[in-house]
């Protein structure tokens, strides 16, 4: 029997670990997945493990000779000098023990929620490892080692001949997914995010559209330092909207990074649970609309790993399973238990306090400032439809 949905997870995934230090954090699965466990939302049978991607597979997207040098650089054998040309082992992105097979798996969850849905066994997946959209072809980038959304989506037009809308609302530019895809017509990014003026990568202008028959598949939503909800929602509804309909996919991939959020320590912007709950409700209505209801959705960014990313990537599944809204307190057994690890206060309740932060005097500015940029994004399948 087909299932709602299926949740992709194993405790290797919690392999891919730079130091106990460094801002990218996988304890944020075990959080989030812990919390939908205390809720009852989620059982042993919704949950897939990860198979680990093999190198043809990952070849897809990455060179040979960089899954080399991750692989040797996993077991010790090359140098920090000869790492830093393909990107590791620099403070981003430092070498750990078994990289390679580390950066595999988190591949592999991916075309394992893939194939769940594109073999009609799910009719959604939820892969929380993956998300890595910093990586290149042939270098990592910015905590990202191999690209699993690239290797899914080249995987998902080689094996299932689909068209795929990829779309990331991560703080930061998907990068690394919209250049591998740049002059391919059948592949769409969609991606909204922080300007680049003060974030990396410091790409993302309204202006990369796209390359030869690629050109006007690419689509890139720079919003202002300080933006808000409600400018991040109108922005995210019109060019969900709009772009879908103009691409028509056959199946949406969505990446969640959590890093939008007020308390995020790397990013600037000023969004609250709100908006988080509302992105995956309309991914989830232009996937039943476009796809037949065909949709991925892998993990991403998200640094405040025990207030944000918890209760923002829980939203994912509830909405995948048709949950309803949750509100008021969190369970008093999770609380209790992860107080006790957390360097901070825990937010209590599936909403944030109110007033989570004092209001911004540019507010005004922002929206419009926003809102033209939207204008000046959308303008070529704008003037397209009022042609035809």
């Amino acid at each position: 029997m087909k299932k709602d949905a299926v949740f992709i997870y194993s405790k290797e995934q919690l392999d891919y670990s730079f130091s106990d230090t460094h801002p990218f954090n996988q304890k944020r699965i075990v959080l989030t997945l812990d919390l939908l466990k205390k809720i009852g939302a989620i059982n042993e049978n919704n949950i897939i493990a990860p198979r680990m991607a093999t190198d043809e597979e990952l070849l897809l997207a990455h060179d040979s000779k960089f899954i080399e040098i991750v692989k040797k650089a996993g077991k010790g054998e090359i140098t920090s000098d000869v790492g830093e040309v393909y990107g590791i082992g620099t403070e981003d992105t430092p070498i750990f023990e078994n990289m390679h097979e580390a950066s595999a798996m988190l591949v592999g969850g991916t075309l394992t929620a893939v194939d769940e849905v594109m073999q009609g066994r799910s009719k959604y997946a939820l892969n929380l490892g993956g998300g890595l959209h910093h990586g290149f072809k042939g270098r990592a980038s910015g905590f990202c080692v191999y690209n699993d959304s690239s290797v899914a989506i080249r995987y998902m037009q080689e094996k299932y001949g689909a068209r795929v809308l990829y779309v990331d609302t991560d703080a930061h530019h998907g990068d690394g997914v919209q250049w591998s895809f740049y002059d391919d017509p059948t592949v769409c990014t969609l991606s909204i995010h922080e300007t680049g003026r003060y974030l990396f990568p410091g790409t993302g202008s309204i202006t990369e559209r796209g390359n030869g028959q690629g050109y006007g598949t690419s689509f890139n939503f720079p919003i202002d330092a300080f933006t808000e909800d409600e400018s991040f929602l109108d922005v995210y509804k019109s060019s969900m909207t709009e772009v879908a309909n103009f691409f028509k996919p056959d199946v949406i991939l969505t990446q969640n990074g959590a890093d939008a959020h007020y308390f995020d320590p790397l990013t600037h912007l000023y969004g609250t649970m709100n908006i988080f709950e509302q992105i995956p409700r309309i991914a989830r209505e232009i996937a039943e609309k476009h796809c037949n209801g065909r949709w991925i959705a892998v993990g991403g960014g998200g640094y405040d790993i025990w207030r944000v990313v918890p209760r923002a990537w829980a939203h994912i599944w509830l909405t995948m399973t048709g949950h309803s809204k949750p509100s008021g307190r969190l369970p008093e057994e999770w609380l209790t238990k992860w107080q006790e690890q957390s360097p901070v206060p825990l937010i209590e309740t599936w909403q944030d306090p109110e007033p989570l932060y004092e209001s911004i005097p540019r507010k005004d500015e922002i929206t419009e400032k926003n809102a033209q940029m939207l204008s000046r994004a959308l303008h070529l399948i704008r003037n397209e439809h009022s042609a035809n």
